[in-house]
């Protein structure tokens, strides 16, 4: 499963240029707030300090969402995977500025780090929140959201941990149930539907908004790991 999964690269790398603030941070605050890929499974009381209920986001761009999760809820620790680094960079600014002891950030292939450095049912919850849609048929492969990646992501949960996805692209949001619906290891927590409406601690990013002001629709998804 493995090779299969980590051939799937869903992001293409537009790194463009640091800030000089954001070059800076990256420089100052990597050190205490990120956390080096490597092979050896995160250890997450010691990495936080304390025993609590950890999120993982994938994806998680400038970070908006994530410190807004993180200010809310000091009681959990949260993890940000991203590729992009300038959006890491002012990740980092937000945490400092917020002062937010709850939040490290890698700046890595989310596949590889969950795949070798997330232990088995060790996460409360996983957050995907509009992935890259590919929409143009052939570029469908190239979708994150995949068999492998969703038996993958379920290992991680711990029994009842929470998978949220989230998508403003209806046929992804249909392609996505039909892949996590197969996956034994999940289910659906929608009563009686495909999807929930937007919980509301999902923050409402800056990008949703601009895109329900276009008439976009957006699609949320909540499967939990089965006891």
């Amino acid at each position: 499963m493995s090779d299969t999964i980590r051939r799937i690269r869903s992001f293409v790398r537009r790194e463009g240029r640091f800030t000089p603030g954001q070059q800076q941070a990256w420089e100052r605050l990597m050190p205490q707030f990120g956390i080096e890929f490597s092979d050896q499974p995160l250890d997450f009381e010691r990495l936080f300090g304390r025993d609590a209920p950890v999120t993982l986001e994938i994806g998680s761009g400038n970070g908006e969402t994530l410190v807004t999760l993180a200010a809310a809820h000091p009681e959990n620790d949260y993890i940000g995977i991203e590729v992009h680094r300038p959006g890491v960079g002012r990740l980092l600014r937000r945490i400092e500025e917020l002062e937010l002891s709850n939040v490290r950030v890698i700046c890595h292939d989310a596949v590889e780090v969950v795949e070798r450095m997330v232990l088995d049912a060790s996460l409360d919850a996983v957050l995907l929140y509009f992935p890259d849609p590919w929409h143009k048929k052939r570029h469908h492969k190239r979708r994150i959201v995949q068999p492998p990646f969703v038996t993958l992501i379920a290992s991680r949960l711990k029994a009842n941990g929470l998978f949220h996805l989230a998508t403003d692209w209806e046929d992804y949001a249909y392609h996505m149930v039909e892949i996590l619906e197969a996956e034994p290891l999940l289910e659906n927590s929608a009563d009686k539907a495909l999807f929930v409406d937007r919980p509301e601690e999902r923050p409402l990013t800056k990008f949703e908004q601009r895109g329900l002001r276009l008439g976009h629709g957006v699609w949320d998804l909540h499967y939990r790991r089965r006891l």
